[in-house]
């Protein structure tokens, strides 16, 4: 069993305030790219920020990040892995410790182990918020978080259509079953507008995100437009809070950052207001 301290945080998450896990029921929704322009979004409103790429299988933290294929983390003291800096943040991700050609052919329990090991032997320094890009689903890896790391609460990216919706619901249920505080959920691909002529269409349908939200009674955190310029500026490693920060999709990003510290600090506030019982000898 792997030590935790007393404080119930492995010892490198402990310049670490809040943790937030990004995630999705299934693949293709958009999960690592809102994953990457909300951490960034989280330092341009003026947080120390980090993004940890919990995906094992197929880590895209260091492409998205504009990170060189080699780059590899510092040790410290050979104990612990030092993040490595991108655009103005802290990163860690499997990438930096394999090459980009390199299969992660490895059963559930041999990736949830290699999760543990990021997140026992990596040295945040001192981060407002730490934005774990978690892998799809709902297996070893998600229950390895939430069993080894104080996570915060969670995030959760879907489209409008159905059977994302359907998935959608299971990553809900997933974290609460676990105990995870589900912030809100984020809806990518919402509208496609056409850039010739600025028409608008809700392609993939459209409520989706907000009939979630009302169902579960949290909060539609955001809605992204299916932008060709959001998947090319994250394929370049400029996401679009980066490349071009007044743009849509970059302030629709920083929205969803506010609003995601928002439920964080009420979230905080609700427990520091919740009544203590004493019992006294008569």
């Amino acid at each position: 069993m792997s030590v935790v301290n007393q404080a119930g945080k492995p010892p490198g998450l402990m310049g670490v305030k809040h943790v937030i896990a990004v995630a999705s029921g299934k693949g293709g929704v958009g999960k690592s790219t809102t994953a990457v322009n909300l951490a960034l979004a989280l330092a341009a409103e003026g947080y120390k920020t980090g993004i940890l790429d919990a995906d094992i299988y197929g880590p895209s933290q260091g492409m998205m990040l504009g990170v060189a294929e080699g780059v590899r983390p510092q040790s410290d003291e050979e104990k612990y892995f030092l993040p490595v800096s991108a655009l103005g943040i802290q990163a860690m991700s499997m990438s930096f410790l394999i090459t980009e050609s390199t299969p992660m052919v490895w059963r559930g329990p041999m990736a949830a182990g290699a999760l543990q090991q990021l997140i026992m032997q990596t040295k945040w320094d001192n981060l407002d918020y730490l934005v774990i890009d978690m892998p799809p689903g709902t297996g070893d890896i998600q229950l390895t978080l939430s069993q080894k790391v104080p996570v915060t609460g969670a995030v959760i990216v879907t489209t409008p259509q159905d059977i994302a919706l359907l998935d959608c619901k299971k990553g809900i249920e997933m974290f609460r079953k676990v105990d995870i505080p589900v912030l809100g959920v984020v809806e990518n691909m919402s509208l496609h507008i056409c850039s010739q002529c600025g028409h608008e269409e809700a392609v993939f349908g459209e409520g989706g995100g907000e009939r979630i939200a009302q169902e579960y009674q949290t909060d539609l955190l955001g809605q992204l437009p299916l932008l060709a310029s959001i998947r090319e500026q994250t394929d370049k490693g400029q996401p679009s809070v980066i490349s071009e920060p007044e743009g849509r999709a970059a302030q629709i990003y920083r929205a969803i950052a506010r609003k995601v510290v928002a439920s964080v600090e009420a979230q905080e506030a609700q427990a520091v207001k919740a009544p203590t019982i004493s019992v006294l000898n008569d």
